[in-house]
């Protein structure tokens, strides 16, 4: 069900749906149906706000969830607002933070901002979505306005938060500057007129000081709406640095791969909130074998992200390799663009400089972990070094990733 150029879709069951799937909070839940109503009535849509802050250069599915939602609501007719948060990146957001973040630079915050609207704009329209950076009023702050704005809410208020009182009790340092965060988030609000906000469960506090100044600035104050942080595949939560992450960027067999190394007590949440299943449907396939069930969910993220063709393309792939124990049919031959020293090159130099890690860093991670052969051999030793090949030299990192390296 998609919004003609004229508005609205004009079915409130619809958008109350589309609000509450995979939702924790509504706050208010009443006055959410109410304001619907309204905008139905009037054909008007709502302003709904999501903040980004570009504190690292690459999204994951984690991130897609409200992404998901928000693709949902603007089909629905609602204008969605996309704020890239230059100014708040700065400062950093300390929800579920137990130690003081450096700050960036606005230098590394315009790196990071590079691919941010390029991995929005694989789930959202982005001819229809109003982009804002909120730098745009902050960098216009004289700093009594500053004050000011400090003045709005009171240190007891900042540290009613659960993750300030665990640093006190862990004797963490807190910056003043992080309680700016809230503030400044909640200032969004104000300047863009937001209707309704969406964040993380860890972001309600924020949330709510969107209300309060819009309160404080007689504007109706904005619905707020929470959803889940999941778990990655192993797990913990969801994070590039625990390598249990599933990037927005990951190629399609990437993606379909790793799907398919999640636990299986991680499938329920995973339907409900990246895919657009109905509940009997995702009921039906959880009642069945697990393989199955965990083939179609990584199928539906992946045509979400790629495509119904290269979806299929990774499933027929991942099944040749993994259920026929085949190598992948098109492994990449990969040159090593340098001089080959006699003693040979340290291999987490190797996967970096191949691009087949990002880092040397990750490189080693992926080594320690038992993720790396060689020829079919586990290499565990960080310190190894890799003799120049006289034929083909087959690498695999992990399950998923493998080339053959010549000289």
């Amino acid at each position: 069900m998609t919004s003609s150029a004229t508005g609205l879709v004009p079915d409130l069951a619809a958008h109350v749906a589309a609000f509450r799937r995979g939702a924790v909070d509504v706050v208010e839940s009443r006055e959410l149906e109410a304001r619907l109503a309204k905008a139905l009535a009037a054909n008007k849509p709502l302003r709904i706000k999501f903040g980004m802050d570009p504190s690292s250069p690459d999204l994951h599915l984690g991130h897609a969830i409200p992404l998901l939602k928000l693709r949902d609501l603007q089909r629905l007719g609602h204008t969605i607002v996309l704020i890239v948060g230059d100014s708040t990146a700065m400062v950093g957001d300390p929800s579920g933070r137990n130690k003081l973040r450096p700050v960036l630079t606005r230098e590394e915050v315009e790196r990071n901002l590079v691919t941010y609207t390029d991995q929005a704009a694989k789930l959202l329209d982005m001819s229809r979505t109003e982009v804002r950076r909120n730098s745009e009023w902050f960098d216009r702050m004289r700093f009594e306005e500053v004050l000011r704005l400090c003045a709005r809410m009171t240190v007891a208020r900042m540290l009613e938060r659960d993750m300030f009182q665990k640093r006190i009790a862990d004797n963490e340092p807190i910056g003043v500057h992080e309680f700016l965060y809230p503030l400044m988030q909640g200032w969004d609000s104000v300047m863009i007129r937001c209707d309704v906000e969406f964040g993380g469960t860890d972001q309600l506090f924020n949330l709510h000081a969107g209300r309060l100044l819009q309160e404080q600035e007689s504007q109706v104050p904005q619905i707020l709406v929470t959803t889940p942080l999941i778990n990655g595949l192993d797990g913990r939560k969801m994070s590039k640095s625990y390598g249990n992450a599933v990037a927005l960027t990951d190629p399609a067999r990437e993606m379909y791969g790793k799907v398919m190394s999640l636990t299986d007590d991680a499938m329920p949440t995973w339907f409900e909130l990246l895919t657009r299943l109905d509940s009997a449907e995702i009921a039906a396939l959880l009642a069945g074998h697990p393989r199955a069930a965990k083939a179609r969910l990584a199928r539906e993220i992946t045509t979400t992200f790629h495509g119904d063709a290269e979806a299929a393309a990774a499933a027929d792939a991942f099944d040749r390799q993994f259920a026929k124990g085949e190598l992948p049919a098109d492994i990449p031959e990969l040159r090593y663009g340098k001089d080959w020293p006699a003693d040979g090159v340290p291999l987490a130099s190797l996967l970096r400089d191949l691009g087949l890690e990002k880092s040397s860093s990750d490189a080693r991670r992926s080594i320690e972990q038992g993720g790396v052969k060689l020829d079919g051999t586990v290499v565990k030793d960080t310190n190894h070094r890799v003799l120049a090949p006289s034929q083909p030299l087959l690498v695999q990192i992990g399950k998923r990733r493998f080339a053959r390296v010549v000289r």
